[in-house]
C-alpha cells in the first residue's frame, strides 16, 4: 500500500455511538472519505433460527483515512463521537496496521477481539461468578488465559480465568 504521509493523510480510528459503526461508515463513504470497517462473521441465535451475520470487529471503532481538515468533516457526521487519541493528540494508525487487519479477516477463521492486557494492570471480572471482583494479573498463558491474583484480608488468591472475561481498569 502506498504511504500518504507526505501528502498528510493518515488512518485514524473514529469512535462512534454504539451500534451505529455501519451507519458512519457509509455516509462517510457517501460523503467520499475513505473509511475501513472491519467486520468478522458471527452466527447469531435466535428463538426460531440460527443466522450468520456480520459485525463490527471492534465495536464502536471505524476507521478513517484522512487529512487533518477531513478528520472534522468526518467527526460531523451522525453517529461519531471523537477521533480516538491518546494525550490529547489524534492516534494515527500505520497503513501496516489497516492492512494486517485486512490479512487475518480474510485469511483467518474465528476471529475475536479481545482486551489489551499487560502484566501488572489491574483487571475487573466481568462474566461468571467472579463478576466485579478486581485484582492484579500476574501472568498471561497461552495467549488467552491470564493469572489474576486478588489480595484480600492480606491472603492472595490466584486462579486463571479467560482474558475474554476480564476488562483492564488501572496500571
Amino acid at each position: 500500500m502506498n504511504d500518504h504521509s507526505d501528502k498528510g493523510i493518515h488512518w485514524y480510528a473514529l469512535y462512534t455511538k454504539s451500534r451505529h459503526e455501519k451507519k458512519v461508515d457509509k455516509q462517510l463513504l457517501d460523503k467520499g472519505i475513505e473509511s475501513y470497517l472491519p467486520l468478522r462473521k458471527v452466527l447469531r441465535q435466535w428463538s426460531d433460527r440460527r443466522k450468520w451475520v456480520e459485525e463490527p470487529l471492534f465495536r464502536c471503532y471505524v476507521f478513517i483515512r484522512v487529512t487533518g481538515r477531513d478528520r472534522l468533516e468526518a467527526l460531523q457526521t451522525y453517529g461519531s463521537v471523537r477521533v480516538v487519541s491518546f494525550n490529547g493528540k489524534p492516534a494515527m494508525v500505520r497503513d501496516e496496521e489497516i492492512e494486517n487487519i485486512r490479512l487475518i479477516l480474510r485469511e483467518v477463521e474465528n476471529v475475536e477481539p479481545c482486551p489489551a492486557v499487560v502484566v501488572g494492570d489491574v483487571v475487573e471480572v466481568t462474566r461468571g461468578p467472579l463478576r466485579g471482583q478486581r485484582g492484579r494479573l500476574e501472568q498471561v498463558r497461552d495467549g488467552h488465559r491470564l493469572v489474576v491474583t486478588i489480595d484480600s484480608i492480606h491472603q492472595a488468591l490466584r486462579f486463571n480465568i479467560d482474558v475474554m472475561d476480564v476488562k483492564v481498569v488501572g496500571k
